[in-house]
């Protein structure tokens, strides 16, 4: 099987489409899945296939004699992690560097460890991502500086503990002979730097020791490590085109460093949090920061007050440069702009311009100089603004309630983008409580739209999968749970969701026993219980038995008999108890052996409605057909006597009622 695999492999890396043939479709999952992702799909769910393990370390390895290309070993490790398999164990299958190869690693919430890491390393990566890698400790930088020579790009994401807390001289990687410290980060060749979110009480100059040997960067990002001290080391990075200071404060101390990198095509200086965003002057310290730079082409200063207050103004009025005697006097045919600060880009609009949460709503004035814009006044700024910041965990849900409001009002046109959006949203920051929660409620809407039918069984999968994870993370919050139940609500039960079965009847049985009693995520978990014993095969029937739904279902029965409670949601548990047991002996005997009759016969002894039940789905006559079974136990046919009693019972009073 490996070997008709692999040789699919082979053929599906080396041929591709003649462009003629190239189908051209923006929108992820609407097309069928191609064979290569099938293949690898089938062989990261079913290791053994190209995989031996070790019977005593439980280890695994390649199969001696194998032999994969660089691109397949990546997509093989990018199915590993959407699979949430990325660990230690799985990163052993690339250990041979001889029949394995790896260039590009990107990992994202994987349970990997620093030995793991070195496996990867050894590789000798071009580029190498770490975001919410927990495992990982400082030892894995000093894998990094070992194999750091042919690195070009280095993220170090959030909750990535792998830099040195200080420079104190315990910690001797880098250190030179005069005992100071020649480099944090050995990689000769990098031109992609990002470190985010790191502040550990850090020393002003830990930043500058980080970035001055790095001589060939190109592009810098420090998002949110909040002191950067003194940036003039900046300016030694003569080939920097991209400089990243999102949530970076004491920015206006550094404006004139900012100012002297003259080759800046984009600049990032916005702030979440709007109250660091405050500069003096805000229209002259942009208009110097904009004609200092004559090359940049993207600018983000979104949560600042450096859009101005939106007084129109001639383009010459905040130049820094001074006028000619020939320009002097007014110009009735000057180009005007909204934004002061940016009137030398009137007749030169930028290509990207971030606006987001700027103070006094700048992203809704007229005159804006700038091709692209992210902000919140209509649909394409925000879907530019969610695709901007799809890294930005404190912008994001704020970004995603405003495209969730969109969809509410029913006036999202871009449907299969803002889709998109939110998917990868919620998949990239899965322990984001606040993005899943937000990112849930805008899924209800889009699946509960118009649109719906148009949506491919590939994105209907996506959907469910992205909501299983989010629910999975999140299962004791009670909003989460809520829009995960009714978006899924939205699907065809069980139709759509037989693929992912056992993991979503998991996560209703939580819901159904251990979230708030009578509430009503509770009520829908159970509704939807229900429907997934309808319409299925005894095969699913019987795993709903193996899980646990049967001894569940009769617990919150016995536990509503005790408080003399008969609600909708007793009665959906005995609807799931029929379906469930239904033509499934072993069900059946589940139900017995948990008391299940016993339980019946009380229900009856409290409403009269099980009896009209019993009686529309032809129970008496199954009661009556055990009772005259040879082989019943004695117990069992003293059960179905008295339920058929209750039942005659019912009938005589429904007869004196209507005399």
């Amino acid at each position: 099987m490996a070997e008709h695999l692999l040789d699919i492999f082979y053929i599906l890396g080396y041929l591709t489409l003649p462009p003629n043939l190239l189908v051209e479709d923006n929108t992820p999952y609407s097309a069928p899945e191609s064979l290569l992702d099938l293949c690898l799909k089938y062989l990261v769910g079913n290791l053994e296939t190209f995989c031996v393990e070790d019977p005593v370390s439980k280890t695994i390895f390649l199969k001696e004699g194998l032999t994969l290309p660089c691109e397949i070993c990546e997509k093989i490790l990018e199915v590993g992690q959407q699979n949430q398999c990325l660990e230690d164990r799985f990163v052993k299958i690339f250990e041979n560097t001889q029949a394995t190869r790896l260039k590009r690693v990107r990992l994202r919430n994987a349970h990997i460890t620093d030995s793991g890491l070195c496996i990867l390393l050894n590789h000798n990566l071009l580029e190498l991502d770490l975001n919410n890698c927990v495992g990982l400790t400082k030892l894995s930088l000093r894998y990094i500086n070992k194999h750091g020579d042919e690195l070009s790009s280095l993220v170090i994401g959030p909750s990535v503990n792998i830099l040195p807390d200080n420079l104190h001289p315990d910690y001797e990687e880098g250190m030179s002979e005069d005992g100071t410290y020649a480099y944090i980060i050995r990689a000769p060749n990098l031109r992609k730097l990002a470190v985010r979110n790191f502040n550990n009480n850090i020393p002003v100059q830990f930043f500058r020791t980080l970035v001055r040997p790095l001589n060939r960067l190109t592009h810098l990002d420090l998002s949110g490590c909040y002191d950067l001290g003194d940036l003039s080391y900046l300016c030694e990075l003569k080939n920097l085109c991209s400089l990243v200071l999102h949530n970076v404060r004491r920015i206006q101390e550094n404006v004139d460093s900012i100012c002297r990198l003259e080759n800046l095509r984009h600049l990032d200086i916005s702030q979440s949090n709007e109250k660091h965003g405050i500069f003096l002057n805000e229209n002259q310290t942009l208009a110097n920061i904009v004609e200092s730079l004559k090359n940049l082409t993207s600018l983000d200063i979104s949560g600042t007050n450096l859009a101005g207050t939106g007084v129109a103004q001639h383009s010459s009025a905040f130049s820094s440069q001074p006028k000619k005697d020939s320009e002097a006097g007014p110009d009735k045919n000057v180009a005007r702009t909204d934004i002061p600060g940016l009137s030398s880009r009137v007749s030169n609009h930028l290509d990207f311009l971030g606006l987001y949460a700027t103070h006094h709503g700048a992203c809704r004035r007229y005159d804006i100089p700038a091709r692209k814009i992210s902000g919140d006044a209509n649909e394409d700024q925000i879907l530019t603004a969610a695709a901007a910041y799809i890294d930005r965990p404190e912008v994001l849900p704020k970004v995603l309630n405003d495209l969730y409001h969109l969809f509410r009002y029913e006036t999202c046109k871009n449907i299969s983008k803002a889709l998109t959006v939110v998917l990868e949203a919620m998949d990239r920051h899965i322990f984001e409580k606040h993005i899943q929660i937000s990112g849930s409620a805008t899924l209800f809407y889009i699946v509960k739209g118009k649109d719906k039918h148009s949506f491919s069984m590939r994105m209907k999968r996506k959907i469910i999968c992205t909501l299983l994870n989010g629910m999975s993370i999140h299962r004791d919050d009670d909003t989460m749970m809520r829009n995960g139940c009714l978006t899924l609500c939205q699907f065809r039960i069980p139709q759509d969701v037989l693929f992912a079965y056992e993991r979503l009847i998991h996560i209703l049985l939580h819901i159904v026993l251990e979230m708030e009693q009578e509430g009503f995520v509770q009520r829908i978990g159970i509704y939807l219980l229900n429907s997934l014993a309808c319409q299925v095969e005894g095969r699913q029937k019987q795993l709903l038995g193996d899980l646990g739904t049967i001894d569940k279902m009769l617990a919150l029965i016995e536990d509503r008999l005790k408080r003399k409670i008969c609600d909708d949601v007793m009665e959906v548990a005995w609807s799931t108890m029929w379906n469930v047991t239904d033509e499934t002996a072993i069900n059946c005997e589940r139900f017995l052996d948990g008391k299940g009759m016993k339980f019946f016969v009380e229900c009856l002894a409290v409403t009269a409605k099980y009896c009209s039940l019993v009686e529309s789905e032809g129970g008496l006559t199954l009661l009556e057909q055990v009772m005259n079974h040879p082989k019943p136990y004695k117990r069992i046919k003293e059960l179905a006597a008295m339920v058929i009693e209750h039942c005659r019972r019912h009938n005589e009073l429904d007869s004196d009622d209507q005399d």
